[in-house]
């Protein structure tokens, strides 16, 4: 079978590898139809990965399928079903995957395309239990988009943030995958979404998408903006994936008592905040990693439901994978880039 591997920092090759045999019994085996493009996918491409790896390694980390075999033991899954794929390998049996908290896994092997062979090939075996079923009327490609470009904002939003009716939000890079789901996701429950984009030309697309505000951070800093528009009270909750070029400015922009919660660190792994800020102003900071089980189907359903509807920037064949690298780490997308394969 074709599959997309990592041989060494910034070079990716098409190549052969065995196709898997039969799935064992807790497992199924999925034909990989659509894979969505993450900054994780820049980091693994990059060499950033947190912890050891060996190269060559398969890489995509989010992506859906269609069931072409099931193992002796799986009962709730068949041939012809779409899934969509969890995207890390966790245990299935410690005590946060037994409670639905899969991503405080305390056995994880890794993240897919990241530590450990991921999706970007044309089939693969897996646990049942990381196969998610795709309600009817939800393409393979938009599917695609919910165990990472769905799942983490919706983590992060609900299960951390809190986030209701009548709350404001800031959404830092609303052009960017998780930035396009979160203003969705966001104005789905009533909030008022301030969101930040490079260009006008976001700022406008941000807008048609639901955001009540999008801000050019080129033409203007954005905290400013926010102060004057909440009339110096500052947003209930920031979404935050950039890292330290808006970190502090992102603080800076919370009303008392506020929370910010934060996923990423595109820019950086390391800033400074201000201490007598944070607990003179009472604020919250709340770090948040991927998703849980729950948060897929969840996305999948609100797919179903038309409240969550993908972006897509563009769709490419395995073969321009590095160029769509290439553009996703210059932030030249609004949405997600999909590889069809």
């Amino acid at each position: 079978m074709r599959a997309l591997q990592l041989l060494e920092n910034r070079s990716l090759a098409i190549t052969d590898l065995p196709d898997p045999e039969d799935p064992a019994a807790d497992e199924v085996q999925v034909r990989i139809g659509a894979i969505a493009l993450n900054h994780i996918d820049v980091w693994g491409w990059r060499g950033m990965a947190f912890a050891k790896r060996k190269l060559p390694i398969v890489v995509g980390a989010e992506a859906s399928g269609t069931v072409t075999a099931v193992g002796g033991a799986v009962t709730d899954l068949a041939v012809g079903q779409n899934v969509a794929i969890y995207g890390a390998e966790t245990c299935g049996v410690c005590e946060a995957c037994r409670a639905g908290r899969e991503n405080f896994c305390e056995n994880v092997a890794g993240i897919r395309g990241f530590h450990v062979d991921g999706l970007a090939r044309e089939t693969v075996n897996i646990a049942a239990r990381l196969a998610i079923p795709v309600p009817d009327g939800v393409s393979l490609e938009k599917a695609a988009c919910a165990p990472i470009t769905y799942g983490t904002p919706q983590h992060m939003l609900f299960d951390n943030a809190k986030l209701g009716a009548g709350q404001s939000i800031l959404i830092q890079a609303g052009g960017s995958g998780i930035g396009t789901a979160a203003i969705q996701l966001a104005k789905a429950v009533g909030a008022t979404v301030y969101t930040t984009v490079g260009s006008d030309e976001k700022a406008e697309k941000a807008l048609a998408l639901g955001a009540d505000h999008a801000i050019n951070y080129r033409d203007d800093r954005f905290e400013g903006v926010i102060r004057k528009l909440t009339r110096k009270r500052g947003v209930d909750v920031v979404f935050e994936h950039v890292g330290p070029d808006t970190f502090a400015r992102s603080m800076f922009s919370m009303k008392r008592g506020g929370v910010l919660v934060t996923c990423g660190s595109t820019t950086g792994v390391s800033t400074e905040i201000n201490l007598f800020q944070l607990y003179q102003r009472q604020l919250r900071l709340i770090g948040s990693f991927g998703c849980n089980i729950r948060n897929l189907r969840d996305s999948l359903a609100k797919m179903a439901e038309g409240v969550a509807d993908p972006v897509i920037d563009s769709v490419v064949g395995l073969d321009s994978m590095d160029d769509a690298l290439d553009r996703l780490e210059s932030r030249n997308v609004f949405g997600k880039i999909l590889v069809r394969l």
